[in-house]
């Protein structure tokens, strides 16, 4: 079979290949190979395409014994790392031994495993850290402060407090849980936003009035109506609103407002957004795309003195994720910040 033969074989395979001579230089590479590799330079060594001494060490051994190699290796490219998974075959068809080189990408699967991983270590640190607490006041309780009243009145006090920010983000986990379980699938009723903004108002108002927050809701005296999950988007507007309230407002005002996006360009549709801003010390710019990811904080002190998890808006980015909406930010030191929920008006 000739080269030119095998290279147009190659071009009707998906999975990213060259075919490396002796000499090791590239004799064929199929499209896929270009998207992953970048344009691949034919009849160059294949050097000067990855420059990755394991893969090039993996070609010579596989030229010159004739045996399968297999490595995983990893490309960087300015900030973004690649994983690759490479198989690299030896062929004997063209009277001379050449080399096929498979690649997989497999950066999804190292970025989930990243992912499990960072998040593992997360909720060991945030249980730990009131566990410890706990502990320790025991003992403290058991010993020196065993008829201390004050002392244990005090101790009692930082207990129940660390409890409860355990119960917290065990709840918080476990919602978080379900509303991955059910992203993939659509909510299907019909609800009216306005009753549901309501009842957030309602219930966030002894916060506000502790924190000495007015909550200003412009909201019009008919129905608004979109396709979702009632629970969910009560969640999600809690979550907002709750987080504007302690740690926007220092502004003093919370406003809620809602409007009708004629066609919403990414949607690609009618749409109803649904914002919450404060008028608070607003966030850095840097910070905004790392917002939604789990137990990411902008002030991690303020937030845990103020009873957060760093999960509120994971949950929020997956509820709406579920309801095919979007979440918009925007915010800027001294300057506030907008939280704007665009939902659907239906499905597609």
């Amino acid at each position: 079979m000739r080269i030119e033969e095998i290279g147009q074989i190659m071009h009707a395979v998906p999975t990213a290949l060259l075919l490396i001579d002796q000499e090791e230089r590239v004799r064929a590479a199929n499209e896929a190979a270009d998207r992953l590799l970048g344009n691949v330079n034919v009849g160059r060594r294949v050097s000067a395409t990855i420059r990755h001494p394991e893969f090039l060490g993996a070609v010579e051994s596989c030229l010159r014994e004739g045996t399968r190699q297999t490595r995983r290796i990893v490309r960087t490219e300015g900030w973004h790392d690649t994983h690759l998974a490479v198989t690299i075959t030896a062929l004997d068809l063209t009277g001379e031994r050449l080399a096929m080189a498979a690649f997989e990408d497999v950066t999804p699967l190292e970025q989930a495993g990243a992912m499990r991983r960072d998040f593992v270590a997360n909720v060991s640190h945030e249980l730990r850290t009131p566990l410890t607490a706990l502990i320790g006041f025991i003992e403290t309780l058991r010993g020196p402060a065993r008829d201390d009243a004050a002392a244990r009145d005090r101790f009692l006090a930082v207990m129940e407090r660390e409890a409860g920010r355990m119960i917290r983000l065990v709840g918080d986990l476990l919602s978080l849980s379900r509303v991955e379980s059910m992203e993939r699938s659509r909510p299907s009723s019909r609800v009216d936003l306005i009753p549901i903004l309501r009842t957030v108002v309602s219930a966030q108002s002894e916060l506000a009035q502790s924190a000495q927050v007015t909550i200003r809701a412009d909201l019009p005296d008919g129905s608004v109506w979109v396709v979702g999950d009632a629970d969910q988007l009560t969640q999600v507007f809690h979550n907002l609103v709750e987080n504007a309230v302690k740690y926007g407002g220092s502004g003093g005002e919370v406003r809620i407002e809602i409007g009708r996006i004629e066609r919403d360009p990414i949607l690609r549709g009618p749409a109803i957004s649904v914002s919450v801003s404060d008028r608070g010390e607003g966030i850095d710019p840097i910070h905004i795309p790392r917002l939604t990811e789990r137990f990411y904080r902008v002030d991690t002190h303020r937030s845990r003195e103020k009873g957060g998890t760093g999960l509120g808006l994971a949950i929020v980015k997956h509820i709406v994720n579920r309801h095919r909406g979007r979440l918009r930010i925007d915010s800027a030191p001294g300057k506030g910040s907008r939280f704007t929920v665009i939902l659907p008006e239906q499905m597609v």
